[in-house]
Parts: C-alpha cells; sequence; structure tokens
C-alpha cells in the first residue's frame, strides 16, 4: 500500500513544503494539496517548490476540476512540472466543490468532467486533443506522462471513474463505503471493456494518532462536513432513500442545515456540530497506530492501493512521523 499526504497551501507556503519533505522522509509517496484558488494559496507554483525539495515524492491537487482553469492551461501545467522533476505529478480532479462555489458557481456537470480528463491527459502527454471544437497540440511536449484520478461518491460519478479514470478517489475510509464504492468503479471499467486491475484506488481520509479518541474526533470532525457537501447533492438528485445510494453514506446528513466554506477543511468548523461521533470514527483513522494498521489492513484487503492522509489537525508532525515509524512499515509487508 502506498501513502499520501494531503495539505491545504495555506500560508506560508514554506510550512506546507516542510511538511511534504517531512513525509517522504518517512516513506510517504504521494503529496497532495487542496485546490480551491480563492481560499487557499496558489498549489501549482507550491507543487513546483515541493518536486524541487524531494526526490521522489509525486505531487498533484486533490482535486482540481474542469472550470477554474482553461483545460490547455491544466495540461501544460503538469506538463511543465513534468519536465522541470520528471513525471512527478498526478492529476486528482473533481466536478468542483469549494472552488466553485466560494465563487458562486456549481460543480460542473460529470459530461464536460469525463471529457476534461480524456483532453488533459492527452494534451498533457503530447497528444493532439480537441479544445471547444479545435485541434490543439502543445508541441514541446516529448515523453510527458499525467495520470488522472476522478474524485466521485454518486452512481454516475464512479461509473465515470471506471469508465475513464487512470484512479478513483475516495474520501472517506468507511470499509462499507470503500467496498460498494470500488465495486461499482470496477464494474464500470469492465463494462467499458478495461482491466479493472488499472484503475489505482485511492482513500483520502483524515487521521490523528491518539489515545484520547474525544480530541481526535474533535480535530476531524470537519471531514463529515466536508464529506456531507457532496452527499447533499446526491440526496437532492437522488433522495433520501434510494438503491442508488447506501444509506450508510447519506442518512448522517439530516442535521444538517448549512455550510460557510471560510470554515471549510478546518478544526472546530461551526458547520459540522451535526457529524456523529460514529461518523467521525467510520469516515476517518483515530486511535493508537494499531488501531489505524488494522483498519488500514481491511482497506488494503479490499483493493485500496494508497491511503492519502488529510494532515489538517493540531498534530501534523506527530502524525506524519507516526506514521513513519509505525504505520506504514507495518503495510509494507
Amino acid at each position: 500500500m502506498d501513502f499520501g499526504l494531503v495539505l491545504q497551501t495555506d500560508p506560508p507556503a514554506s510550512a506546507v513544503v516542510g511538511l511534504m519533505r517531512r513525509a517522504e522522509r518517512n516513506g510517504f509517496r504521494y503529496g497532495w494539496t487542496f485546490d480551491s484558488t480563492v481560499l487557499w494559496q496558489e498549489p501549482f507554483v507550491i507543487h513546483s517548490r515541493i518536486l524541487e525539495h524531494t526526490e521522489r515524492l509525486i505531487v498533484g491537487p486533490m482535486v482540481t476540476n474542469p472550470s477554474t482553469r482553461a483545460w490547455e492551461v491544466t495540461a501544460s501545467t503538469f506538463a511543465t512540472l513534468n519536465e522541470m522533476y520528471g513525471n512527478r505529478t498526478v492529476c486528482g480532479i473533481g466536478r468542483g466543490d469549494s472552488a466553485m462555489r466560494v465563487a458562486g458557481r456549481g460543480p460542473t456537470t460529470l459530461a464536460r468532467l469525463g471529457e476534461s480528463i480524456d483532453v488533459i491527459r492527452d494534451l498533457a502527454e503530447g497528444r493532439e486533443a480537441t479544445v471547444d471544437g479545435q485541434p490543439v497540440r502543445i508541441p514541446w511536449i516529448k515523453g510527458g506522462r499525467l495520470p488522472v484520478w476522478m474524485g466521485a461518491y454518486g452512481p454516475k460519478a464512479l461509473a465515470l471513474a471506471g469508465q475513464k479514470a487512470d484512479g478513483f478517489i475516495l474520501q472517506l475510509a468507511d470499509p462499507y463505503l470503500t467496498e460498494w464504492m470500488v465495486k461499482a468503479v470496477r464494474r464500470a471499467a469492465s463494462e467499458a471493456g478495461r482491466n479493472p486491475d488499472d484503475v489505482t484506488v485511492c482513500v483520502a481520509a483524515p487521521a490523528y494518532v491518539s489515545d484520547d479518541l474525544d480530541h481526535a474526533r474533535d480535530q476531524c470532525r470537519w471531514f463529515g462536513g466536508m464529506v456531507g457537501n457532496h452527499v447533499a447533492d446526491l440526496v437532492a438528485r437522488y433522495g433520501e432513500h434510494s438503491d442508488l445510494v447506501p444509506g450508510a453514506l447519506t442518512a448522517y446528513i439530516a442535521g444538517r442545515t448549512g455550510y460557510d466554506y471560510s470554515h471549510h477543511g478546518r478544526t472546530g468548523n461551526p458547520d459540522t456540530a451535526f457529524v456523529p461521533d460514529e461518523i467521525v470514527d467510520r469516515f476517518c483513522l483515530l486511535g493508537p497506530a494499531e488501531a489505524h494498521i488494522e483498519k488500514l489492513r481491511v482497506l488494503r484487503d479490499l483493493g485500496v492501493d494508497q491511503f492519502a492522509l488529510y494532515d489538517m489537525h493540531d498534530a501534523r508532525e506527530a502524525t506524519i512521523d507516526a506514521y513513519g515509524s509505525v504505520v506504514i512499515p507495518a503495510l509494507s509487508d
């Protein structure tokens, strides 16, 4: 199992770079950042510094979207980083949540997202693609490679990930839901004529190594609110009770009243009081290191290839170090 570190690009950028360097020293192979231009600093600028100050770390956004940047700009940005640092990027992409909503726009359509996956990958790898009806090719790209991983929850998005994406990003660590969604992605891949095993599976969630579960839950409760934004979209589309979306995902947002993106992804978010302890425990990895290892082994057996650790709480360095000294070695068997 691979491991990734996920950070927001809060200033100072040097702190983000420092944590990514610490992660690489501790055996993490991937460095991910949020991509919400209004809320945080520009991630791709910081990605360049991370790549410069690490040797092997693979870097990308979790996740960008097809609407805040022109597709050829996104492809050229990745290709430039790859040319400079040796194909060490991955494009995480989705419909857009905070990046779009904070600017007063809704997430893009799945049709547009699916088209963008093909175009961004083709352009970044030096092939011609059609952008707004115009054939485009970036002539200086030689030997570029860009895996595109897609974030998804709902049935149509899961199907699209299986049909088109090189990887599937699931932002929660509940074993039941992971099994349900991985099966949906692999089924779609098989029906599209692809080898389902070619789709990398990445589970992303907060992790907090501590014997004090109450404190750990309070530090990670924000995550249930973040996931709740996507769940609310699913409930609006499919209803509260649908065979297409498991109740284990949707039931907990019944008490959700609203969401202020100025607190997005932050400990102490006042809009996440509705998230019960049970959801925090299911969606995150909490407790002593042995509990993390046990849950990660379950996820690995369900087909998870990477665990990406959201490190937004008051023990960032300690969590990275605990994973490096205990958790990652245990999952490297």
